[in-house]
């Protein structure tokens, strides 16, 4: 399976991906912190499947922010552009769990001497200096504060960490529970059916989840919730979650945060 992402004409972008699809390295992480995740750890799916489905995420909501007029700290505070921002959240897609592959815990640091040398050869010759040292920076900072309690400082950071918490439908949960045991992680990971991004009525970006229990709101509470706690792009994003189904005595039709 190649990695696609839905790239709008930005001809950089598009030599990110042909790169990203032609290099083995990567694809190999990948499957190494996937085998430390899942077979050693016992939690949920941190590999290639996980890295496209943030990516995307990141590249949608990333849209949505520009579209409803907000600008990337990259166009901001370097004066690059909005497509130069979409490079930025789709390595740090590709890269942010990278650090798995040495181990589970600390694994944000871990990514950062992975991700230094990975970023410099997956946009060689795309940028020259100065601009490929500010991409580095960019998708480095990003890359460490996808951890929940790291404040971001740059909007593509804080549109990574959001998308990064949005792979949560059928079990796909980022809050870490152990594998075969009944507990609040496993039953809430299980109730979300499916997330989707779209603009919001109110704000320019919208996550809906729909969900078939009630117990799903433990994830939306200790995992969205917390992760745009520390996120410059909160007061632009509204989070809707819907029960569908008439499997339970429901507490609620539709929640918001």
């Amino acid at each position: 399976m190649k990695f696609m992402i839905p790239l709008r004409n930005n001809k950089k972008l598009k030599v990110l991906m042909n790169r990203i699809n032609a290099d083995q390295e990567l694809y190999q992480i990948w499957k190494c912190a996937n085998v430390n995740a899942v077979d050693r750890s016992g939690i949920s799916d941190h590999g290639e499947v996980h890295i496209r489905i943030v990516a995307n995420a990141a590249l949608r909501i990333l849209r949505l922010l520009v579209k409803g007029g907000i600008e990337p700290s990259v166009v901001t505070h370097h004066g690059l552009t909005s497509e130069d921002a979409e490079l930025i959240v789709v390595l740090a897609a590709c890269l942010h769990d990278t650090g798995i592959s040495v181990h589970r815990d600390h694994h944000e640091r871990y990514s950062l001497f992975i991700a230094f040398r990975k970023v410099r050869e997956l946009l060689e010759g795309i940028y020259d200096e100065p601009d490929l040292t500010t991409m580095v920076s960019e998708t480095l900072h990003a890359v460490v504060a996808h951890d929940a309690n790291e404040k971001c400082l740059t909007i593509e950071a804080g549109v990574l960490k959001l998308s990064d918490a949005t792979d949560m439908t059928e079990g796909r949960s980022r809050i870490p529970f152990e594998a075969g045991k009944v507990n609040i992680h496993s039953v809430s990971a299980q109730a979300v059916d499916d997330v989707n991004i779209n603009k919001g009525e109110n704000k320019p970006v919208c996550i809906e989840i729909k969900l078939n229990n009630s117990a799903g709101i433990y994830q939306i509470d200790e995992l969205l919730k917390h992760k745009l706690r520390n996120s410059p792009i909160k007061p632009f994003v509204e989070v809707i979650a819907k029960i569908e189904g008439e499997t339970e005595s429901r507490l609620f039709e539709s929640f918001s945060i």
